[in-house]
């Protein structure tokens, strides 16, 4: 039986960064994947879904060819050949995550379901393996709801969408949070008839209420048709068309009474309703590691409830997103190899909702910082009086800094054009602790989309200045100048 100093159990962001990580630095290392290295990201998650939402943008950009002073073109697609893009995209990413290249890092690669033993020993298909350390790194999958009628029914996931080899003519979405939403907005701008239905008062749960109404308001003017506070309870079929069977379940949404009846339907039903994590067939019991329906449980240091197993990603159930799976494996190395162990610090995690535009976000929503702190200063700046987006025909939304009376920044939101890179800047802020005042006196290159960041700052000194004691005192300094 082969001893290994790491096992590490899925080859999805997490595991690969761990086995990568821990050979590096010399260990022996057993890596185990029942299917392709890779993992979600790479086969049914981030990298397939950029190429289409790029496919979409571009196609769409075609369509407003008369915004921009162009003759409008005849524009068509072939679907068939925006998924051989995608494909093309995902070879060519995969690269970074082939077997060779871990074979190469000394890394021995097992193919098989792993089972635990006992803490220390795992079986591997025919196998058996013992491991000082493991990394329990498994992922995480579609959160099927009870809903009568659904299994019969059929549905899509962001798993089986990638096969498509065709359009559906329409589409419901039963759930509006990122992954539902860019696939509505997808699916819409390829001329797929859509509808979203989310529980909740709005899309896109976890975001500031502004940002997220503001996007709503953009897909709706794309042709999307969003119902909030709507839960489906059945479904059915009715020939080549699907049912779907909901309710109002709160505040009155377009007139609708909480608790009224409503009927959609459409040619399919694409799933989006949350994640459970991978953990069947892995006897957690057998090492005593202890789970629930959500995820398995860690410390601080991401150790799980036997001494020497630890988890990271999406199995862990704390911020699914793979960003944070590669900073969770950065930090399970350095814990299950070294006896010094150290926290994991969650307080400046940006993520980003991939719709055009994007929605950025870092920090607490307004609505987290004034439960927290009572008194917040909110700040906002237009995209659609920055020169750069103005240039670009990309004026559509706004920067939000949320802040103490002091400040500090506590949390930032961003819906427009390359949120995602935007935001950067004010993480890089929130981690060093450097107050709003600091991105005001930081000099962006103009025209740039960066300004609308710095412009938004520059509000908290033309209050501050400009209001209370500040004013009086700097017409005084003026008048000795």
């Amino acid at each position: 039986m082969d001893t290994f100093d790491l096992a590490v159990i899925g080859g999805g962001t997490g595991g690969l960064v761990t086995a990568a990580g821990a050979a590096f630095l010399g260990a022996k290392v057993a890596l185990i994947e029942r299917d392709r290295l890779g993992g979600e990201c790479l086969y049914t998650g981030c990298v397939p879904s950029k190429a289409l939402i790029r496919s979409a943008k571009v196609l769409h950009l075609m369509r407003r060819a008369a915004d921009f002073g162009l003759n409008p073109p005849e524009v068509s697609f072939d679907f068939a050949k925006v998924m051989d893009r995608m494909r093309r995209v995902q070879q060519q990413v995969g690269k970074h995550d082939s077997p060779e290249r871990f074979k190469e890092l000394g890394v021995t690669l097992f193919s098989d379901q792993a089972s635990f033993l006992a803490p220390t020993e795992l079986n591997v298909g025919e196998q058996r393996i013992a491991a000082k350390k493991v990394v329990i790194a498994t992922g995480s999958r579609t959160s099927i709801p009870p809903i009568e009628g659904l299994e019969e029914a059929g549905f899509l996931d962001h798993v089986s969408a990638f096969r498509l080899s065709r359009l559906p003519r329409s589409i419901i979405i039963l759930g509006g949070g990122p992954i539902g939403i860019e696939f509505a907005q997808i699916l819409a701008r390829f001329g797929v008839r859509v509808t979203v239905l989310e529980v909740v008062g709005q899309i896109l749960p976890r975001e500031d209420q502004e940002i997220a109404q503001a996007l709503e308001a953009i897909l709706l003017a794309e042709g999307i048709d969003i119902h909030t506070c709507t839960k489906a309870f059945r479904i059915e079929k009715d020939g080549a068309e699907k049912i779907v069977h909901g309710e109002c379940t709160g505040l009155p949404v377009r007139s609708t009474q909480t608790g009224a009846a409503m009927t959609f339907r459409a040619e399919e039903i694409f799933l989006a309703t949350g994640r459970r994590p991978n953990v069947e067939g892995l006897n957690l019991e057998g090492a005593g590691v202890s789970y629930n329906g959500k995820r398995i449980i860690v410390d601080e240091t991401l150790r799980t409830t036997a001494r020497n197993i630890w988890a990271c990603g999406d199995v862990t159930g704390k911020l699914l997103f793979t960003h944070v799976a590669e900073y969770q494996a950065r930090l399970v190395v350095r814990n299950a190899l070294f006896p010094f162990k150290s926290k994991a610090d969650y307080s400046a995690v940006p993520w980003c909702t991939f719709t055009d535009p994007e929605v950025a976000r870092v920090g607490l929503t307004e609505a987290e910082a004034r439960e927290q702190f009572g008194n917040v200063k909110i700040y906002r700046y237009n995209f659609g009086d920055l020169d750069r987006a103005l240039c670009d025909g990309e004026a559509v939304g706004l920067t939000k800094l949320v802040c103490t009376p002091k400040g500090k920044i506590v949390g930032v939101h961003i819906l427009g054009p390359q949120a995602g890179d935007l935001i950067q800047e004010v993480v890089l802020a929130m981690r060093k602790r450097l107050p709003v005042g600091a991105l005001s006196r930081t000099i962006h290159a103009y025209p740039t989309l960066a300004e609308g960041v710095r412009r938004t700052a520059d509000q908290y000194y033309r209050e501050k200045l400009f209001s209370g004691p500040f004013k009086g005192l700097l017409r005084l300094l003026m008048r000795i100048g």
